[in-house]
């Protein structure tokens, strides 16, 4: 069906992103997986084409795009055009939201413009060994000395930890009268007592630097606070829908580009003398990928507009990251099972997409407390 969300602003865009990555990315991307990281040049190229933070503000650098059709372009086109990494979705749908809506003016004057340019590396930490999609679990704490908190913890799976040059850190904030609950901390590389722990070696988006990290009475000023202290949770808590929408517009042009690379090779690949996606079994197989990933298409594209008009609640965006990322994993690995014996060699795509995919059932909550978000939203 026709896609009605994008006007032609949108898909001028769409080109110029599309050309982008397929020359600065695409490419590099057997480079790029086995050094398990994305290289700085490629960012700071990135954000001189204003893909970088371009929500914010022109006098911080951005070019105060404030709409969320243009992050999914992006994030449509990382997905259509195979590229590695997750640093586009983690900086523009995920960090930038922290650095723009919970800061002072002088906190966004300190950072924004040095995220815009390409030249910081931002990075956030939620989870940790003992609490993972539940964030009320988190132990990490932020001690109040009377000037000062005092910030100690171990936070893992953090995407860009390696590189990071400043980290959102939450932790359960104690010894402040009057606050309780959780704060929101920004650290900066090479702070005092904040160490980086080894890198994770993970079964997929082995592009991604993602690390362990651990801090030891590490000293955040005030001024280092986003937001309320004490509020942390509830600034989380207003962020993730976009997250999961996120993850959900990626899984859906991901399962595009899988289906579009399937049913070349089966009009290509011969067995018993024809093309097997002649055969009906396979010729169904594709029909049912086909019309479930157009139902999450048309579901991803009316969340998107709600979210674009402020109306998109956080269990209408649990169930598009739930439902897309189940079906997500379940194209990829029905495509590639029709490639035989070739889908499970590195060297063709659909091997790649197939690793890559599973990881989307599990961040950005799992799917079972998607479900659990949703039932909730039901009464029950």
């Amino acid at each position: 069906m026709r896609r009605t969300i994008f006007g032609d602003e949108h898909e001028d865009f769409r080109e110029s992103v599309r050309g982008f990555l397929e020359k600065e990315a695409v490419p590099h991307t057997e480079e790029w997986e086995k050094a398990g990281l994305v290289p700085r040049e490629f960012w700071r190229k990135a954000a001189a084409q204003s893909y970088v933070a371009f929500q914010a503000p022109e006098e911080l650098g951005g070019v105060g795009l404030a709409d969320f059709r243009f992050n999914a372009v992006i994030g449509e086109e990382v997905a259509y055009t195979g590229t590695a990494g997750d640093n586009f979705s983690l900086v523009n749908d995920i960090v930038v939201p922290y650095l723009q809506e919970f800061t002072t003016a002088e906190q966004r004057e300190r950072w924004l413009p040095q995220v815009t340019s390409g030249e910081m590396v931002p990075a956030i930490a939620m989870s940790e060994p003992g609490a993972g999609s539940d964030l009320r679990g988190i132990a990490a704490t932020a001690t109040w000395q009377g000037d000062r908190y005092l910030l100690s913890g171990s936070k893992t799976f953090v995407t860009s930890g390696i590189q990071a040059d400043l980290v959102i850190v939450a932790a359960r904030i104690e010894g402040q009268e009057g606050v309780e609950g959780l704060g929101l901390f920004a650290v900066p590389k090479g702070a005092a007592g904040f160490t980086l722990g080894r890198s994770l070696h993970k079964i997929g988006h082995r592009a991604q630097d993602t690390a362990e990290l651990f801090f030891d009475a590490v000293e955040v000023a005030p001024e280092d606070v986003l937001g309320m202290p004490g509020r942390g949770l509830a600034q989380m808590m207003m962020n993730l829908p976009q997250e999961r929408l996120s993850i959900a517009v990626t899984a859906v042009a991901a399962s595009e580009r899988a289906l579009r690379i399937t049913l070349e090779y089966a009009g290509d690949r011969q067995a018993f003398g024809r093309p097997i996606g002649t055969f009906q079994a396979n010729r169904f197989t594709l029909a049912e990928l086909s019309t479930e990933i157009a139902v999450g298409r048309i579901y991803v594209d009316r969340c998107i507009e709600a979210h674009v008009a402020g109306e998109l609640d956080a269990a209408e965006a649990a169930a598009a990251k739930y439902w897309t990322t189940d079906l997500h994993f379940k194209v990829v690995d029905a495509c590639l099972q029709l490639h035989g014996g070739y889908g499970y060699m590195e060297e063709y795509e659909i091997a790649r997409m197939w690793r890559d995919a599973r990881v989307g059932r599990i961040y950005g909550g799992t799917n079972e407390i998607m479900k659990e978000i949703v039932g909730r939203s039901l009464g029950l």
